[in-house]
């Protein structure tokens, strides 16, 4: 049975900002049932170990998370969670209580959307605040993303914002030594006992209405992950976050059909020789990342 590192659910579609490198889907408003969750992780049985809970939605929107995450546990399978992390303050003691979270990644690029300083100065407080708790009483990672790098993917350290935040991070764990000196390459790091910085250059989603066209590169999707939204459609990858590559509906469809369908074959088997055959994947810069 073939095995994913990366199984992304979208337990909802619906957010709470409208960031500027992460817009709102065309698709209608939806919130995950715990029967169709529990729907999913019953059909993808031993095809993973780790869910993440991500593609588009801030899933800490979704009323029932704490018993998606219970049924989670109960089935054996940890979680990665990934937030914009607003609302942590209200959410986040509720988190520390699941075991079946593994890690929790933060998106702190979205605190550019706040305008207003005090707003800003809370959103920062209430996140690092929430770190400090959740490395003194759990085991659970935290990854601290900040992806609003130069396109050349060098460290905007001149940024006032990054400096005010990594300041900020600096004094709140009382770490001995910049942080801006460790990933002045552009690397992630290790900041802490189980927490990490990892920075990137600003994520872009792949544009089906874009000119720029790339038939060469390779992905990882299919082979190490998979994604289905929160209407049941699966897509080769977190990035399809409109579902235009369908695999298939995991409500209605056996998942071994569909990663066995030809499509699905026909995008593994083309990637193997660095072919780009989806007209989504064309258009996608992220094929460009990887040499193999």
């Amino acid at each position: 049975m073939k095995k994913y590192k990366k199984f992304y659910i979208e337990i909802t579609n619906v957010c709470n900002l409208k960031c500027s490198f992460c817009l709102p889907t065309k698709r209608k408003p939806e919130f995950i049932s715990i029967t169709n969750f529990e729907r999913i992780i019953d059909k993808i049985k031993g095809y993973t170990d780790y869910l993440y809970f991500h593609v588009k939605g801030e899933p800490l929107l979704h009323p029932n998370l704490e018993q998606l995450l219970e049924l989670s546990f109960a089935k054996g399978l940890k979680v990665n969670l990934t937030t914009n992390g607003t609302l942590i303050q209200q959410k986040g003691s509720s988190l520390l209580k699941q075991p079946a979270l593994r890690q929790i990644s933060l998106s702190l690029q979205s605190y550019e959307e706040h305008t207003n300083l005090l707003k800003k100065e809370k959103y920062i407080h209430d996140i690092l605040t929430f770190i400090k708790k959740v490395n003194l009483e759990t085991n659970i990672f935290i990854d601290l993303r900040l992806w609003n790098s130069k396109p050349d993917n060098s460290f905007s350290s001149n940024s006032k914002q990054n400096v005010y935040f990594l300041e900020a991070i600096e004094k709140y764990l009382d770490l001995p030594f910049k942080i801006e000196e460790r990933i002045s390459k552009g690397q992630g790091e290790k900041i802490a006992e189980r927490i990490y910085l990892s920075q990137d250059h600003e994520f872009e989603w792949p544009d089906i209405t874009k000119d720029d066209v790339s038939t060469t590169g390779f992905c990882y999707g299919l082979r190490n992950q998979i994604a289905i939204l929160v209407d049941g459609t699966v897509v080769p990858c977190c990035l399809d976050s409109e579902g235009i590559i369908n695999l298939g509906n995991i409500y209605n469809q056996d998942f071994k059909d569909i990663i066995e369908s030809e499509r699905a074959r026909g995008i593994i088997d083309n990637f193997s020789q660095r072919k780009a055959v989806e007209p989504l994947c064309k258009k996608c810069n992220y094929k460009n990342n990887f040499r193999k």
